[in-house]
């Protein structure tokens, strides 16, 4: 846990955002529309990667 998977959410995230942009230079909806839930679930990832990082301390 830890620092690897707040690494890994990141490189979601920014996938997620390379997908969006993909798909809005070459309108395509669909891959636009991923691009943004891999976006939200990196979000919600990293959310839970805060909650866990709250009780730590």
């Amino acid at each position: 846990m830890g620092l690897d998977d707040k690494f890994d959410n990141k490189t979601d995230e920014l996938k997620g955002k390379a997908k969006e942009a993909t798909g809005k230079a070459t309108d395509d909806e669909k891959l636009e529309a991923e691009g943004r839930s891999d976006q939200a679930g990196a979000n919600v990832k990293q959310a839970g990667e805060k909650i866990k990082d709250a009780f730590k301390s």
